[in-house]
């Protein structure tokens, strides 16, 4: 009896296990079919602006998903190659303008950031707390509210219309410093001794901070470029607001959905407007592919501490 009721445990357990095995085999299967379902749904839209940019049958929408005619023409179009001059599109001049606004506000937006990140993390000072907090609590109002007086302002210094760029610039890094909630907590993941031991050889803090931190926070220092980037580089709203439709200062954005407002622009430029969006989205997919790990690396240490 004592051999047979061990035994019996034994093939129990082992049914028991088999059991659990298969119950997890399921599960994985259902939910790789539900994952590759979703994929399907989020990336359908994305192929089909692919292969309407490459339609050359029609400028208009059609109910062909896939184009009967490939053609790089409305990629011509875009850059006016074999366009007549009434039928020209300000395609580069929009995007030259979105890339200049994008790169300037991503290297003035992470040094800022970076440089108030640091000093909330390593030093203590009076009234640290109390700024800390209203930056928080003045973060939380949406952008929009100031957008009147905004524009006022730009208006007396002459940066709406077609000086939008600079104007943008000023707006979007004016108050990028109160964004510093993500690189603040990832410095405070860096140890505090390394400073005090760089201090104590005779650096400075503008040595500590560039020739010890910053390398060591690589991973944030990208993922606040990348945010900064991205900001101007999708902005619709606040850009459409300052343009005051003056089409040689419109970034990307504000230019395609001027391209397509009304239905005769929608009919006459769709496919263009749909180049574009490939266009627009290459650069940001190329950095996003290519920075992926330290986005993540930053996203995730600066989320340790606050």
């Amino acid at each position: 009896m004592s051999k047979e009721k061990p035994k019996n445990l034994s093939i129990k357990k082992e049914a028991k296990q088999r059991s659990l095995k298969t119950h997890q085999k399921v599960t994985n299967v259902i939910v790789y079919i539900i994952l590759v379902i979703v994929s399907i749904i989020w990336i359908t839209p994305f192929v089909m602006i692919v292969l309407e940019s490459f339609k050359g049958e029609a400028t208009c929408p059609t109910d062909a998903i896939i184009p009967r005619q490939f053609s790089l023409k409305n990629y011509k179009a875009l850059f006016n190659i074999g366009v007549e001059k009434k039928d020209e599109i300000k395609f580069f001049r929009w995007y030259m303008n979105t890339l200049i606004m994008s790169c300037v506000c991503a290297i003035i937006q992470t040094f800022m950031v970076l440089c108030m990140s640091y000093t909330l993390s390593r030093m203590r000072f009076k009234g640290r707390k109390f700024l800390m907090n209203f930056m928080l609590v003045l973060g939380m109002f949406p952008g929009f509210l100031s957008m009147i007086i905004l524009k006022k302002v730009m208006s007396g210094w002459n940066m709406i219309g077609e000086n939008a760029v600079w104007g943008l610039i000023i707006i979007y890094t004016a108050s990028s410093a109160m964004g510093y909630y993500v690189s603040k907590g990832f410095f405070d993941t860096i140890p505090k001794s390394l400073d005090e031991a760089a201090r104590v050889d005779g650096a400075t803090r503008a040595t500590v901070f560039f020739r010890i931190t910053l390398p060591m926070a690589k991973p944030i220092v990208i993922y606040t470029l990348l945010t900064a980037f991205m900001g101007p580089w999708g902005d619709f709203m606040f850009a459409k607001y300052i343009v005051n439709n003056a089409t040689d200062g419109m970034n990307v954005a504000v230019g395609l959905q001027n391209l397509i407002a009304t239905s005769e622009g929608l009919a006459a430029h769709y496919t263009h407007f749909c180049a574009a969006g490939v266009l627009v989205a290459i650069p940001v997919t190329i950095l996003f592919m290519c920075l992926q790990r330290y986005y993540v690396e930053g996203v995730t240490g600066g989320a340790v501490k606050g």
